[in-house]
Order: structure tokens, then sequence, then C-alpha cells
């Protein structure tokens, strides 16, 4: 799912050919992302746009060739010239006026044509691995490499003998992996090769032959060093120095030439901006702020003690974080009585939140929403869960750089991550972001392969979690405390992956272990006899609950559900149906059949939960630990391809010898009925859950205020 979508679309036409353009957000300063070479879109600036446009107007189009602009059958139509006009084609169509140009790639030689020939139109140029005909290059990236007649022994080429025109002519998609994966040459960059290799399908062989043939045609203006040296504008030249593509000494001297500012990425690979979004943004933002007056706003110095401020993050994947996470901070007040916590969290965490009298950050409703690509990301009760995280890294991108914000902004002494996944990576990719204590709280820690993802998801995973142990062994100061939320024995004996370390020898080494933690542990609630009464519960009836969770994720577990509930109440008169849509899922939309009480959303469900006499729920780990701490029955069923559920969640919740687990493939509506008359019938014998999380939790927290 995008992070974002444009405002406006539409095309520009020039000679018969059409450019297709975009434009997001509504600021008075523009941002125009002039495309790279025709081999991707403008999707390539999917990292920056949704971020950027919050504040600025930005505009992006598609170079001829790829995406929705046309393909000319002309090799002219690819000039230099033409490519340039397209730009101004564009501005001039989106009223940009003197805007700021971001160019990555050919882009960067667009923007410095723009600022040398045009200054009217750029206010300040930002080049992220910049093309250039100046400078070092490397040979196999030569005109002359191209067109060679190369003789292939094995009757393929191998290698950089890939940039060949004969070959692209003959096996377009060989070449565009080779290409995309030296784009990317740092280590843990599968998704990024994986998109781009998506985007170069976009295009074909002969179109990407007629870009690089127009190369040959004179421009009718000095591109030489010369042009550099008449740009005034602010430049800001971003740069791997393992850039296979475009030198990093060419890039170095297009910085010195303009008398612009030069960052090398160390080990970066050509496309900074996607590899690497989080420094770049940054870096994107104190060049705009330094230079134009721009940059996002910052913490005001301190010049008095005053209350603690906490920022507070709540996974919002379901409801079940929030809960443990009010918990823990009512918990965290009762130790910092003038402790001020706010909270940056999506709907429907927010519903829940308010409901607690909670204060929500402003920049809350700025966040993408994570619930409706999890959404978007389901079958029939299916969710591959480590691929839909995967496919999430828009929306990730997008949320860490407004949680920046709001940390650089907020003068914050401690920012508690529950679960929030973006902010462990970045911060740990980029330790010079952080600008607070960090808690960081999960309770597990490894993405599991599903056996049905086959070898390449097994070594896909294990990339993952590769990367997450080389950041948090390269850097360990950046979480000042992790919390696993359970007990050492909750850990699965399984490892991270080919030549990794086990799980169980690994998280001891680098978390502390709180004990699970419960939004209120059930036996506060009082005799059950009276929490029934008060809920509305009579002596003489049986109560099934059935919930799924804060997304809308399970509406083909309550469908199926809703079909055996005759086949059980036929069997007990007595069974009283209580259904929780949750508040992404429409109860109309259910056809609920008569007799089964619909509601969208209860705040005090584990109240509901503890009083009940049979709960049916998804294998979410939260709901599953309420009702085992409350001795309620409650059947499972996991999502299938959910690494979590599967494999986490089933774990502990094996360990405390609670629920019944069905598989909802095999489980028609004639046998989830008979399964909820055994557990209407048998004993419960759960382990006891720790009632004290919270305040282990809570203490671990107030060392670091």
């Amino acid at each position: 799912m995008r992070a974002k979508l444009p405002t406006k679309d539409g095309f520009v036409e020039r000679d018969g050919v059409r450019i297709h353009y975009e434009v997001y957000g509504q600021g008075r300063q523009t941002m125009v992302f002039l495309p790279p070479w025709s081999i991707v879109h403008s999707r390539v600036y999917k990292a920056q746009l949704p971020y950027f446009s919050e504040r600025f107007r930005c505009i992006a189009f598609d170079a001829r060739g790829n995406g929705r602009s046309d393909r000319p059958d002309d090799v002219a139509a690819y000039s230099l010239a033409n490519c340039v006009a397209d730009a101004l084609a564009v501005m001039d169509a989106t009223d940009a006026g003197q805007a700021i140009v971001v160019g990555l790639s050919f882009g960067g030689l667009l923007a410095c044509v723009l600022a040398a020939y045009h200054p009217e139109r750029v206010k300040a140029a930002i080049l992220a691995g910049t093309a250039a005909v100046i400078g070092p290059t490397h040979k196999h990236m030569s005109q002359q490499h191209f067109m060679a007649r190369q003789e292939c022994p094995d009757g393929k080429p191998v290698g950089w003998n890939k940039y060949n025109r004969a070959h692209w002519l003959a096996d377009y998609p060989d070449f565009a992996e080779h290409f995309i994966r030296n784009i990317f040459t740092e280590p843990h960059s599968t998704r990024q090769i994986e998109e781009g290799i998506s985007w170069a399908g976009d295009t074909d062989g002969p179109v990407l032959v007629k870009t690089v043939e127009a190369r040959t045609i004179v421009p009718p203006f000095d591109v030489t060093e010369s042009m550099y040296r008449r740009i005034r504008c602010p430049v800001l030249a971003i740069h791997g120095d393992n850039d296979q593509i475009q030198l990093h000494a060419r890039g170095k001297l297009v910085a010195e030439l303009t008398g612009g500012e030069f960052v090398t990425i160390a080990e970066g690979g050509h496309n900074p901006l996607g590899r690497f979004p989080a420094k770049c943004n940054a870096l994107i933002n104190d060049f705009l702020d330094r230079r134009l007056g721009l940059g996002a706003p910052k913490a005001p110095v301190r010049r008095a003690p005053r209350e603690k401020k906490v920022l507070y993050l709540s996974s919002p994947i379901g409801l079940g974080h929030g809960r443990r996470d009010i918990a823990i901070a009512r918990e965290l007040r009762r130790l910092h009585p003038r402790l001020h916590v706010d909270w940056l969290a999506q709907d429907p965490v927010t519903r829940l939140l308010e409901n607690s009298g909670e204060r929500i950050h402003p920049l809350s409703a700025r966040l993408a929403s994570e619930s409706r690509h999890i959404e978007a990301e389901a079958g029939e009760h299916d969710l591959n869960a480590f691929q839909a995280i995967r496919r999430m890294d828009e929306l990730l991108i997008a949320n860490f750089m407004i949680f920046q914000d709001a940390v650089d902004a907020g003068g914050y002494d401690l920012v508690v991550a529950d679960e929030a996944w973006d902010i462990d990576h970045y911060w740990h990719e980029h330790p010079e972001l952080k600008k607070a204590a960090l808690a960081w709280f999960t309770d597990f820690v490894g993405f599991v392969p599903m056996p049905s993802g086959g070898e390449h998801e097994a070594f896909l995973a294990a990339d993952y979690n590769a990367e997450m142990i080389e950041h948090v062994e390269r850097h360990p100061g950046v979480r000042d405390r992790a919390i696993f939320v359970g007990n050492p024995e909750d850990i699965v004996p399984l490892g991270f992956g080919k030549d990794l370390p086990a799980m169980r020898d690994w998280i001891p080494k680098h978390f502390d272990f709180s004990g699970y933690v419960l939004g209120q542990h059930p036996h506060e609630f009082g005799p059950r006899e009276e929490l029934r009464q008060s809920l509305g519960y009579r002596p003489d009836e049986k109560v099934c609950i059935v919930t799924v969770g804060g997304s809308g994720v399970g509406t083909h577990l309550i469908k199926r559900i809703l079909q055996a509930w005759p086949l059980a109440r036929a069997r007990l008169p007595e069974l009283r149906m209580v259904l929780v849509a949750g508040p992404r899922i429409d109860p109309l939309s259910l056809g609920a059949p008569a007799g089964v009480e619909v509601s969208a959303f209860v705040p005090n469900l584990d109240r509901n939960l503890a009083a009940c006499d049979l709960a049916l729920v998804q294998g979410g780990l939260t709901t599953c630990m309420e009702l085992a701490a409350a001795g309620t029955p409650f059947i499972y069923f996991p999502l299938k391809n959910h690494f979590e559920q599967n494999f986490h969640v089933a774990h502990r919740l094996d360990r405390y010898a609670a629920g019944r687990r069905l598989e909802f493939a095999t489980s028609p509506p004639e046998v989830i009925a008979e399964a909820m008359l055994a557990e209407l019938q048998g004993t419960v014998r759960f382990k006891p859950v720790e009632a004290n999380g919270a305040q282990r939790a809570a203490r671990m927290l107030a060392r670091l205020l």
C-alpha cells in the first residue's frame, strides 16, 4: 500500500509525447523530483514524497520511456534537450514557480542544467548519485562498452558485459536484474532490489537502447565544467562511496564546481535516497533549514528544570499493545507523578487512548495507516506477516520521519517504542538521529519463515534477522533499555537462520524480561459473579464472546463462526453470543443472524473476556494471554502464514497450557460448533499468568528518567 496518494495528476504533451506527472501536498514552497534514467519511474522517490509533501508541494513525473509516460520511437526524442524541456513543461503546467529540485542519477544532471540555464526556476538543487559527463567514470558505463560486439563463449554475457546494446535487445530482463543489483551494493538490500527489478519491468530493452543512443546527440547547451560554475543556488550532493554506476569522485567534482555541500554515504551504492532514506531525508531537512530557512521544527533549548517528557509509541496492529502500554504508563506515573506523556499512535489505538484520558500527539494525524496496509495484504484468514512487513517499507519510512519530527521538536527525555519497528531500525542504522533515550518493547524477537515460502522466504527472513543482529551488536547503546514482554522460557526454541545464533542464546544477552504485561490483571476485576452482573450477563446463560482485534483481517473468521452459532445453540439453548467486530469492520457487513449481539468497539473488552464462559479469537498474543490470565476457556485460530501467531504465540500458549488451537482451513462450522461445546463442558487448567509485569516494566523505564 502507498503511504500517500497524489492530490492531483495529469499529462503534459510536447511534440506528441505525453509526460505523466503527480502532485502531492499543498505547501507554498514547491519541490520537484526529477526522473532518473528511464529504467525506473517516479516511484523511485517513494521514501521522500509522502514525508516532504507534508510541508511542501511536491511534484514528480515519469521520464519518457517508463511509467505512465509515452515511449516514442525516435531516438532523438530521448535527447537531453528533450528531457530538460519535459521538466520545464511539467513545472509550467503545475505552477511550480521557483522550486527546490531533487535529482537522482540522471535526474541530478537535469537539476544542474536547470540550475545553470534556468536559475529563475531553481531555488536549490539536491543531487543524489548524480550523473554527469565530467570527471572520471566506470569503464563499463561508457558508450564504447555499450556498443561493442562481444564474444560470449557460453552464449550469454556475464558481469558488466551485460551493459551492452545487443544483450538488451536479446535479454533485457537479465540486464535489468544485473543493473538494479548493482545500484544497491549494500548488504540487506533485498527489498530495494526486488522493487527496482519490478519497476524496470515497466519498460523494455528497445526503449532503453534509444535512451543511451540519444546521449550521442549534442545538446544546444554546454554540459562541461563551465556549466557547473554558472550555478549560484545552494547545492547539496549526496553520493555513496561504493557507487557502481556513477563514481564517487564524479559527484565530488560536481559539488566542488558548484560550490555545493558534499556528503559521502560510507559503503553506499548508487541510490542513497532509497537505501538510506532516513539519513538522506534528515540531510535534506538540515540543508533546507540552514540554507533556506525551510527545515522541520526543532526542539526549543531548555532554560529551566521542568517535568519529564515521554513520547510513547504503541503498535497499531491490534489493540492489545495499547492496553498493556496504558498500564505501563499508569505505573510509570506513580513513580514520576509529574510525568508528561504524549502518544504517537494511529486509529484504532487512539480510540482506546482517548477513552483512557491519554494525550494524543497532534502529529499522529499525519501517520500512514499500518492497519489498512495489513488488511490489504490479507487473504481469507491468511496473512504472511513477514512479507506484509517487508512491503510496508514505504509506510514505515513515512511514519518514522513524522516520529523524527516529533522528537526533534518535542524535547523528550525518553521514547518508549512498543514494537515500533521503524524507530528501532532507523535509529540503529543512523544513531546520530537519536535525540532521546530509547526503551524498546517487544513480545517476540526474530522473523520465522513459513514453510509455504520455501527457500527464498527462509533466505529473506534470515537476512532481515541478520541485519537486526548486526544493528544491535554494532550499536548496543541505541536501545537504552530493551525489554522482552515475557520470560526467557517464552522464547521459541528456534534459530534466527542459517549461520545465525539460536534465539534462546542471543535474546537473553540483549534483553531484560518484564514477565507478561496485561492491561489489568483479571484478579483486580473482583469476584466473577459481580463482574458478570455489572456487564449484564445472567447466571443462567453461557456467554460466548467472539473478537478478532483492531484490524479488518478477521472478517472471514467471524463469518465462519457465525455459521457455527446456530449449530451450537441448537444443542445449548442458553448460549449467548456477543460479537466484537472491531473498529475497522462494519458490523452490518457480517450478516449476523438473529440473537447475536454485535458491537464495533468495546473499550473494556478485557473485563468482558474475564466474565464470559467461552471466547473465540484469532491468534493474537495479547487477547489470548488476557484469556489465559482470566482462566476463560478459548479457541484460537492462528492466521495462515502468520509467523508470529503460528510460532511465537503458539509456543507461549503451549507453555501456559492455554487455549484450544484450530486451523481455519480444516474447521468448517460443524467442527467449530463441536469445539465450542467441548470447551464449555471442559475443565480449565491454565498455568497462572504473572500479575506484576506492568510494575516491573515501569521500574525499568523509571531508571531512564
